[in-house]
């Protein structure tokens, strides 16, 4: 039993759980006092891990998910100690998803999982250098943001389209008359608008645009008729007059535009959201894991990071490993029939 008990604190101190005088507190405890009845102890601060956590954003850095990821290392520095941001770019998130899923499975490694990485590039790439199921290992979902369905203003009252049921109206009655923009072939928006169209039963030409602003700029100069924008992006031209939102495709409404209806009210069941979360290599063990959550699920339900969040119309979301982890594969399961029948390949 006390060789059980050695081998166990010696682990817990290997691997920076505990400190050395907890150790031998522990040690002299249970060599003084065999028969005491067992009770929990008053949990404590974790120590400070003894080197930085390196947690790669696979996008650039000043983006929503860049600013987020560091307001969030930011809080945890007195929990975990020093959280060092590592920007890797690329393939639309796969050279720096890629880095996490191969780094030692220690904890001194995290990264950001995303919509685009973890559910959508599965499908859209040929070859993908990681197994977004099997190669990681949930944290915790950080943010989730929602998009928006928004018309041209002028567009929305030439065509009296005030509504989605409008809008739907309107595209049945005149097939192949509408065209939807996005960010790019296989981009959120992108697939965002063709689950718009086979639930709503019509068709409408998709115009790819080189990003998300082109497409923005498209929608506001009448070259397209709808797109599928990110809220926050979206939200000043939809409060200057410039765009008209239809509804936000969560499945409640935003608290941010309370006034927009969710796609779900004419639509059932139709969710679609951008979000992104942390998670480690797989094989991380569940104590490092477990550690990793309780601080950034801290971080996340802190009134200050609501706020600061808020303000990019952002959702901080604090979930269990195990609900991450559930929620990624619904997410992987839910885009696969969507991007094979929109037919967007990257090579």
């Amino acid at each position: 039993m006390r060789n059980t008990f050695v081998h166990r604190r010696t682990w817990l101190l290997s691997a920076g759980f505990i400190t050395a005088s907890s150790l031998f507190s522990g040690l002299a405890s249970a060599q003084t006092q065999p028969s005491t009845p067992a009770v929990a102890p008053v949990a404590a601060p974790a120590p400070a891990l003894n080197k930085p956590i390196r947690l790669v954003v696979p996008y650039a850095p000043g983006g929503p998910i860049d600013v987020t990821a560091r307001a969030l290392a930011e809080r945890v520095k007195d929990s975990l100690g020093v959280v060092i941001i590592d920007n890797k770019p690329g393939a639309g998130g796969n050279l720096g998803a890629d880095i996490v899923a191969k780094a030692p499975a220690d904890g001194y490694t995290i990264g950001i999982s995303a919509v685009a990485t973890h559910a959508i590039n599965p499908w859209l790439f040929n070859k993908m250098p990681f197994n977004a199921a099997t190669d990681f290992a949930a944290i915790t979902q950080m943010v989730r943001v929602p998009n928006v369905l928004v018309m041209n203003a002028d567009t929305a009252q030439r065509l009296k389209i005030n509504t989605v049921a409008d809008l739907i109206a309107y595209g049945k009655a005149n097939p192949g008359k509408l065209n939807v923009g996005s960010g790019g072939n296989g981009s959120a928006g992108h697939l965002a608008a063709e689950m718009f169209k086979r639930d709503a039963g019509i068709f409408a030409v998709h115009i790819p645009y080189n990003g998300g602003n082109p497409a923005q700029l498209a929608l506001l100069s009448g070259q397209v008729d709808f797109n599928f924008d990110n809220l926050a992006t979206a939200a000043p031209n939809i409060k200057a007059g410039k765009l008209k939102a239809l509804a936000v495709t969560t499945a409640q409404r935003s608290s941010a535009l309370p006034d927009i209806p969710a796609m779900a009210e004419t639509l059932k069941g139709f969710e679609v959201d951008t979000w992104w979360g942390l998670v480690a290599p797989a094989n991380t063990p569940p104590a490092v894991v477990a550690r990793l959550h309780q601080a950034f699920a801290s971080a996340l339900n802190a009134p200050e990071t609501k706020t600061r969040f808020g303000l990019m119309m952002a959702e901080p979301v604090s979930s269990t490993p195990e609900q991450f982890a559930a929620f990624m594969k619904r997410e992987l399961t839910k885009y696969e029939p969507v991007v094979k029948a929109s037919g967007a390949k990257v090579d």
